[in-house]
This record gives structure tokens, sequence and C-alpha cells, in this order.
């Protein structure tokens, strides 16, 4: 794909390359969410993807994007979670090499996932600084591609399907409300909603303890992420170069909400839906309990990102 901003025709490419190497995963409702808050909500439900997470979208297209000879030399990337096991996973699929740089504080859980899938891991300090620098000293080494987790085009187009898909299925959604941690999945919805629906909204939302997007936003300019503390592991990361513009111009808000909400939202979906979801997945049902956006009497989707937890290890 050229490297510029995905356009309605990268997308829908995009999810045909796909399509053979991921699952198009159902979308869901729930009686009790819909009358506890007077709204129509859809579920799209990412928990149930490959490797557990909307992750595996961008990581496939990313690799379907490479040419051979990249292919053979391998991919690396610095991922603490859900990148790491996807790009491990996409990989081994067409049976190359997958250099992943973690850091040290890792979860257990992911760092065996990342294993299970053949990926090479290589443990770092867990700052930015020392992810960059181990990748660089690997790539330098190996010749390995670097496919960033979300500050990447191919990566935004794949990220993208999911909301394509939802607005394939749900007709007139008033909104789409997203988690945001580096921003791939945010823009690639964005860019969605805007291109296969006239009217769906996008608002993102953000853990309290990591609102370096929401500043940045409100700001105009890249706030950088510096020590966050959120229960929500998969959104600690600052927004990439090429995701901000994207949700500068096609992202209606972005909200905060507090840990204590993301837990008890977690902990409800959980209970009246019996599905899995990890903490990031519940920051934008915490959004809608803590009456940061307004759902009564809408049509809202909702991405749940991922359903990949420690289950030794829950919040509640």
């Amino acid at each position: 794909m050229p490297n510029r901003i995905p356009n309605k025709e990268d997308i829908v490419r995009a999810a045909e390359l796909i399509k053979p190497y991921i699952n198009r995963t159902p979308i869901i409702t729930s009686d009790t969410f819909n009358q506890l808050f007077s709204t129509n909500l859809y579920f799209k439900c990412e928990n149930f993807q490959k490797v557990g997470a909307f992750k595996s979208r961008g990581a496939v297209h990313a690799l379907l994007n490479l040419s051979k000879e990249e292919l053979n030399k391998g991919v690396g990337t610095h991922s603490s979670g859900n990148h790491a096991q996807a790009l491990a996973r996409a990989a081994r699929l067409f049976e190359i090499p997958a250099y992943i740089v973690m850091p040290e504080n890792s979860p257990k859980v992911k760092i065996e996932a990342v294993r299970g899938y053949g990926g090479i891991i290589t443990f770092c300090k867990p700052t930015l600084e020392a992810r960059e620098s181990t990748l660089k000293e690997i790539i330098e080494k190996t010749g390995a591609s670097e496919i960033h987790p979300y500050d990447n085009y191919d990566i935004i187009a794949g990220q993208a399907t999911a909301a394509m898909e939802l607005l394939q299925e749900v007709s007139d959604l008033d909104m789409i409300l997203c988690p945001v941690g580096g921003g791939g999945l945010l823009s690639g919805t964005a860019l969605s909603a805007d291109y296969f629906s006239n009217h769906t909204k996008v608002i993102a939302c953000e853990p309290s303890g990591a609102d370096d997007a929401y500043r940045s936003f409100n700001a105009g300019k890249i706030i950088p992420s510096i020590s966050p503390n959120t229960i929500a592991d998969g959104l600690l990361t600052s927004l990439g170069q090429r995701n901000f513009p994207i949700i500068q111009k096609y992202v209606k808000e972005i909200v905060t909400v507090s840990d204590a909400s993301i837990i008890k939202a977690m902990k409800w979906t959980y209970e009246r839906m019996k599905i899995v979801i990890e903490p990031s997945s519940a920051v934008p049902i915490a959004a809608i309990m803590e009456e940061k956006v307004t759902v009564s009497g809408k049509k809202v989707g909702i991405i749940i990102s991922g359903g990949n937890v420690d289950l030794k290890n829950l919040p509640f």
C-alpha cells in the first residue's frame, strides 16, 4: 500500500486480503445494558478474534504488503502484548521469523502466548527508549522489517476493517465508541466511519491515568505519555505520528474514565454478557457508566478490542 492515509478502496482491499487469515467477529447485544442505559448497544467482539484481539487484522495486512525479499528476512516489533502475539502468529502463517522486543514487566500470559506462536523474544527495560533501541539493534543485525504496532498505514488499514464490518451489519449507528492507546484502532475506526457511514460519530475513550490522547487532542499537538498509571495495560502508549492527524480530523471527541469504572465495567460485562474482555476493552463501557457520553435513545457501536487477561489476576 502507498505511504499515505488509507482511502476507502484501501480498506476494502485490506478486508479482502486478510479474510482467509482472520475471523469475521460477531456483533452481540445485551438487553440488560440496553435497558440500563436506555440505548441500543452493538458490541463488535474482537475478543473473539485470532490471538484474542483486533491486532491480528493489522499484523496480517502489514505482512501481506511486504515483498517476498522483505518477508524472508523476517519482521520485528516492540510490544508488551497483543500486537506482539498478533505479529508472531502472522509470521508463523507465512513461515518467517518474528523478533519481538518485550518489556520485562509484560503480563506473563502475553509472554507465554508470544512464545506459543513462535515469536523470538528479547526482553528490555520497561521504557520506550529501551524498547526502541533494543529493536533497532535486532533490525540492524537481522535485516528484519519493523512492523510498528500502530504508526503504520498498513496497520491502520487492517484495523479499520473491524469498524467497516460493524457498519456493514448495523446500519444507522449514531456513534462508535473506541478505546485509544497508540491510535491504530481509533484512526482506522474513524476512517471507516467517515467512508462507510453518512453520520456516525467516533468518540475515543481513554483511562484518566493515561490521558495523553485526550491532552494531545485538546492541545492540537502530540503530548507524549509519561509514566502512565492504569489497569488498562493495552492503552499505555503515546499516539503515533501517522495516527494523530487522522484522529484530529475524523474523531469527534476523546473522553476519560477512572480505573474504578473500568474495573466495574469489566466485571459487569463478565457477569451480564458472559464474555471475557480485557481492561482496555472495558473503557468505552466505563465511559457510558460515567455518563461521559450521552447514549440515551441512540444506536451505539462499541469496539471490544480484546480479551487477553491473566485469569489468575483479575482486578475484581
